[in-house]
């Protein structure tokens, strides 16, 4: 039985894209045992998944590098046969290379890539979803494209099972980056919007709270909930599963779309899709600035104010063309 080891470390964005990798792996070797490696802290991402193993962690926050030699040390212990690195730094490339393992994957862009047993060009081109980059570390025949994919739990499904009760909508206005975040009153323009009856529910992490709560006591729908913190990432994703609708910008809670097909739109602000992370949803969306400002996309993750000084990237888009998707 081969025993398999996918390593990303980056954002929770990025982990959630990985799972199509997963789900290949075990569509194409049933028996594999799977491991991933994640950043500390994203590892509650595959609680009860069905196809891993194990979840290793790497702290990142505390005394990094001691955790990466003892990381190095637990992974060449275990001999996996195969090693599959999504990520193009040196760090996760030590890992890789180090592995033991007897077959070695990974993108080119590595600075350690010359020591993998195998090396895949990253070709960022418009049409090129990055799922179908990381899938091609896998080297197999073109079939069906793997999805995304998370499992939430009956338990999570259970949490937030009595805000499932008639219709609902959520939006995650935060992003990490100030550029990817579709301005707050913009969020209040939609919100106002929403059909009576139907409840908002606002998503996010501890830190989005106090952006959330500015918005919900600026809206005048009611009722709206503030929920940023108080769900888990699968919990988060159980209940945009029967959403009417779910607003985000190009950011992690997007992709939890993607990973349970729930209906999605995507506000892009001075990102573009052509970068290969737009929704893989069924029912999905991407709303952008009308005159498209010359100066977007200013960068692949964005800033955390906008290079111009102008934001018409997002300022220009208008709230009306989201209104058509509730």
């Amino acid at each position: 039985m081969n025993q398999i080891l996918i390593i990303q470390t980056a954002s929770i964005g990025d982990v959630i894209l990985a799972t199509a990798l997963v789900e290949k792996v075990h569509t194409s070797q049933p028996d594999a045992c799977i491991d991933v490696l994640v950043k500390k802290g994203h590892e509650t991402l595959f609680q009860g998944h069905p196809f891993i193993r194990t979840v290793l962690t790497w702290d990142k926050s505390n005394d990094k590098l001691i955790h990466l030699l003892q990381l190095a040390c637990s992974i060449r212990k275990k001999k996996y046969d195969r090693v599959i690195n999504i990520q193009r730094f040196f760090s996760t490339g030590f890992l890789t290379a180090l592995s033991g393992a007897r077959h070695t994957t990974g993108f080119s862009k590595n600075p350690l890539s010359l020591f993998f047993s195998r090396r895949v060009k990253h070709d960022i081109r418009p049409g090129i979803h990055e799922v179908d980059r990381n899938l091609a570390l896998l080297d197999l025949p073109d079939g069906e494209r793997a999805r995304p994919r998370l499992y939430p739990t009956d338990n999570d499904r259970a949490v937030v099972g009595d805000r499932t009760q008639g219709p609902y909508y959520t939006i995650s206005p935060a992003s990490l980056w100030f550029t990817k975040q579709f301005p707050a009153e913009k969020w209040v323009g939609l919100m106002d919007e929403v059909p009576a009856g139907a409840v908002i529910y606002l998503l996010g992490s501890a830190t989005d709270q106090p952006l959330c709560e500015t918005i919900r006591l600026q809206t005048r729908h009611t009722p709206t909930v503030n929920l940023a913190g108080k769900l888990t990432l699968l919990q988060s994703a159980a209940l945009m599963e029967q959403a009417k609708m779910n607003f985000t910008n190009d950011s992690a809670p997007m992709h939890l779309c993607s990973a349970v097909n729930a209906p999605v739109t995507v506000v892009y602000c001075s990102t573009v899709p052509d970068f290969g992370f737009g929704p893989l949803s069924d029912d999905c969306a991407v709303v952008e600035a009308g005159n498209r400002p010359a100066c977007r996309p200013c960068g692949l993750h964005g800033f955390r104010e906008c290079p111009e000084r102008h934001f018409q990237c997002a300022t220009g888009i208008d709230t009306r063309d989201l209104v058509k998707r509730l």
